[in-house]
């Protein structure tokens, strides 16, 4: 078992890759613990809140018992399947706000700022505007990634839409090109009824080359020798046996399982890799440092009319949606339902959006329990840059464990302050003219919970991860010492070795992460192949000309 290029994980950067190496002539086995993706539970992208909580399609990890949030154990699912977290995600697509970019190159990831990485994001997208509005001149229309808009029939999901404009935010025709900051139509990973993930866009026409090779296996650790990755070692089968590299080993196992290969291949801060009896190879404090990630809280409204999709929530509306999606691969179970989006900014001063929006016309927890008040629905929010910052550790040296992970949760007062900053913004956005025909009124926090102490109340009590951890093997400058890969996701102190998915990231993007993983396999996979980058593309951003006073 050898090839030129092995890489660990069949996740969204892990899928991009392979396709452009295999593209690229090169001879390419990808290593993904994970089966199948086959079957209703994930193609059916209505069915998004089923694979993520099923053992056959997700690692199941859990954080530690979060410190600020009452000792809560948070879920943190990562995909284990073909197309990663890709085939359990939530299916939106958000590349990333200009600024993201241009801060990962200041902080020293020369050649990732905003204009270089655009490019990139043009060549992966093949997108569909569905007659919602957008500029196509800033969107790619010919790469693998097919990116649609649901319907948008809902009246509700309008609704959403015009009460932002009411409320006096501006209204973007696509918060992915010229203008994030304001309310309007969500992108998401679906072509033809079906999810769009990464295994659909890149790896199975990558499989279909003779070059490129999928083997199941669990990988244990990467194999060093003289200062150089020779290969991966894997269990499969019952057996531990060694995949060859002849070039290079790629991990792109996530956020978490990266840092976790890495500590255990020797790689990591010296101190904890010994009190594991674990040879240092190469001592980087960074790996596992600077965990990051979304929270959110769901604010919740009960409906006074039956235009909600609790309608489908019995036995007898699911059978007809899935049959109807079964069949003809339209219907609700044909979008993931989140068609309606905002960015906006918490308040004067910050230059670019810092909230997120996630409007659902229904009330619905992420794990498909309805509530109990029948029609109603829902918007998730949640700040897009805390400055709380968590790690990934070992909790042995057997690779068959989980990693221990503690994001720090809400560990900053400006955490606090931020999230009931979300809930009065987003009170007084349900409360336009638009949503009036609608309102019956406030499930969650509820209308009693109006003080900063109820609010942090509510808040410790029911936040939730949007699932988007990130920054475990920070990119930088290789002088740094909380690098842990260079501009080229090269890992400082070991040759041959390359990290590429979303532990990269230096800070996290504004909104989901499925986008930005993709472009980091995309780009990297130049880099791996010695190729000059993509010529930079400076289109200028919008940003509020009145940010340093206005906060809308």
């Amino acid at each position: 078992m050898q090839a030129e290029y092995v890489i660990v994980g069949a996740g969204s950067a892990g899928c991009a890759m392979a396709y452009r190496l295999a593209e690229a002539g090169k001879r390419v086995i990808v290593i993904e613990h994970g089966g199948t993706d086959a079957g209703p539970f994930i193609q059916m992208p209505g069915a998004l809140s089923y694979p993520m909580n099923m053992k056959r399609y997700d690692w199941g990890y859990e954080t530690e018992p979060e410190p600020h949030l009452g000792g809560r154990r948070l879920a943190c699912p990562r995909g284990k399947v073909i197309g990663g977290s890709s085939s359990i995600n939530g299916m939106i697509y958000v590349r990333g706000h200009a600024k993201d970019f241009d801060h990962w190159r200041d902080e020293g990831a020369a050649g990732w700022g905003y204009a270089d990485v655009l490019p990139y994001y043009k060549r992966l997208e093949n997108w569909h505007d569905g007659g919602h509005g957008g500029d196509p001149a800033w969107r790619g229309k010919d790469g693998p990634l097919h990116i649609t808009r649901g319907t948008r029939a809902n009246p509700l999901t309008r609704a959403f839409v015009e009460a932002g404009r009411q409320a006096g935010y501006p209204v973007t025709g696509d918060y992915n090109g010229h203008q994030q900051e304001g309310f309007g139509p969500f992108d998401m990973t679906v072509w033809k009824g079906r999810r769009w993930s990464a295994a659909n866009a890149y790896l199975k026409p990558a499989l279909r080359r003779e070059n490129c090779t999928l083997v199941r296996a669990l990988a244990r650790r990467v194999v060093i020798e003289e200062g150089r990755a020779r290969g991966v070692e894997v269990l499969r089968g019952g057996k531990v046996e060694v995949i060859r590299a002849e070039a290079e080993v790629i991990l792109a196992a996530s956020s978490i399982n990266s840092p976790k290969l890495l500590m255990l291949s020797g790689i990591g801060p010296g101190a904890h890799l010994a009190e594991h009896g674990i040879e240092v190879l190469a001592d980087r404090p960074g790996v596992g440092q600077n965990l990051q990630d979304h929270l959110e809280l769901y604010i919740q409204m009960a409906a006074s009319q039956p235009v909600s999709l609790y309608k489908y929530w019995s036995l007898l509306g699911k059978a007809y949606v899935g049959a109807r999606w079964l069949f003809t691969r339209t219907g609700p179970g044909a979008s993931n339902q989140f068609e309606s989006a905002a960015f906006i900014r918490s308040r004067e001063g910050v230059d670019y959006p810092d909230i997120q929006y996630h409007f659902l016309p229904i009330a619905v927890r992420y794990d498909g329990q309805a509530s109990a008040e029948g029609h109603g629905f829902q918007a998730h929010v949640g700040p897009m840059r805390s400055v709380s910052r968590g790690a990934v550790s070992l909790r042995s040296k057997d690779p068959a464990a989980d990693p221990k992970i503690l994001f720090n949760y809400m560990s900053d007062d400006s955490d606090w302050a931020d999230f009931r900053r979300c809930i009065r913004l987003t009170r007084e956005i349900f409360a336009q003219e638009a949503f009036q025909p609608y309102v019956r009124h406030e499930i969650q926090p509820g209308e009693a919970a109006q003080s900063d102490a109820a609010l942090d109340d509510f808040i410790r009590e029911h936040v939730e991860s949007a699932y988007h951890p990130c920054g475990t093997c920070r990119m930088g400058r290789a002088e740094d010492p909380r690098s842990v890969v260079d501009p080229e996701a090269r890992v400082i102190g070991v040759e041959g070795l390359r990290v590429a998915d979303s532990s990269i990231f230096p800070r996290i993007t504004n909104g989901n992460l499925n986008a930005p993983s993709i472009m980091t396999g995309e780009k990297v996979a130049d880099h791996v192949l010695g190729r000059a980058p993509l010529a930079p593309d400076n289109a200028e951003p919008w940003l509020h000309p009145d940010w340093d006073a206005a906060q809308r």
